[in-house]
């Protein structure tokens, strides 16, 4: 619950509990992802300096997310409400970023081989528009606390692909790969439809609004690639750079052995 929430109640409950548990199990999944990707030599810190500014600002929302259910779990609910103010303000970068990078990798003809260079210019934008979305339905829902953690919680399952793409053999799902790390992220709200379920014989409906969100955002994403209107977006967004001469539906060859892979270095 990276944002400002009220009426939450001081001593932990079981709601805590399993959104604690959540928000650790997707830092460490990120984590986890990034490092290991770094560990084996497929990206490195020799990156632009809008990379870096990307990856500062985007693990700081791990670290918001994290520490915003951590301190509903040890009853802090006063730092979390006031932790809550720059959580909204740090949306619009996160938005900003993400796009700006995305733009600059497909200029650069550098989207990662298993990726089709116009599905990743549109799935990337899409995502981090939609995660805002939901992130910012979730502080409109901040006195409905049932609500507000579960909007977030499907918002931040979205951030999940490219850890996902990280952690998982993208070369071996091609030419589904993005459409995989898509679905192993959906499995985060399934859970807790799940638990709902087990625990009160029913789902909450806000895991209907969080899942038909990031169901719309998949299937904008294919609309938009394999339609006329993705290829002019492609064509006008590469113009005069190197990503003009890359087939915006085709697929690069693999890097030589060993080297960076993710195309942000």
């Amino acid at each position: 619950m990276a944002s400002i929430a009220q009426d939450v109640p001081v001593a932990p409950t079981t709601d805590d509990r399993f959104f604690v548990r959540g928000a650790i199990i997707m830092a460490i999944i990120i984590v986890a992802g990034f490092s290991t990707q770094y560990l084996m030599g497929r990206s490195t810190f020799a990156a632009p300096p809008l990379v870096h500014a990307h990856a500062f600002i985007f693990m700081g929302w791990v670290a918001i997310y994290l520490t915003q259910n951590l301190l509903i779990g040890s009853g802090r609910v006063d730092i979390h409400r006031k932790l809550g103010w720059i959580a909204v303000g740090w949306i619009f970068p996160m938005v900003l970023l993400g796009c700006l990078v995305t733009l600059a990798m497909v200029r650069r003809g550098q989207v990662p081989f298993f990726f089709r260079p116009l599905q990743f210019l549109v799935f990337d934008p899409v995502l981090v528009f939609t995660f805002a979305g939901l992130t910012l339905a979730a502080v409109t829902q901040r006195h409905r606390t049932d609500w507000h953690r579960r909007l977030h919680f499907c918002a931040m399952a979205l951030l999940l692909g490219p850890a996902f793409g990280r952690l998982l053999p993208m070369p071996l799902l091609q030419p589904w790969a993005w459409e995989t790390i898509f679905v192993v992220s959906l499995i985060f709200p399934i859970v807790g439809i799940l638990r709902d379920i087990r625990r009160s014989g029913r789902a909450h409906p806000a895991w209907r609004y969080g899942i038909a969100a990031m169901l719309a955002s998949a299937v904008l994403t294919e609309a938009i690639t394999y339609s006329p209107v993705g290829t002019s977006l492609y064509r006008v967004v590469t113009a005069g750079s190197p990503g003009a001469s890359v087939d915006p539906l085709g697929f690069a060859p693999p890097p030589p052995m060993g080297g960076p892979v993710t195309g942000r270095s």
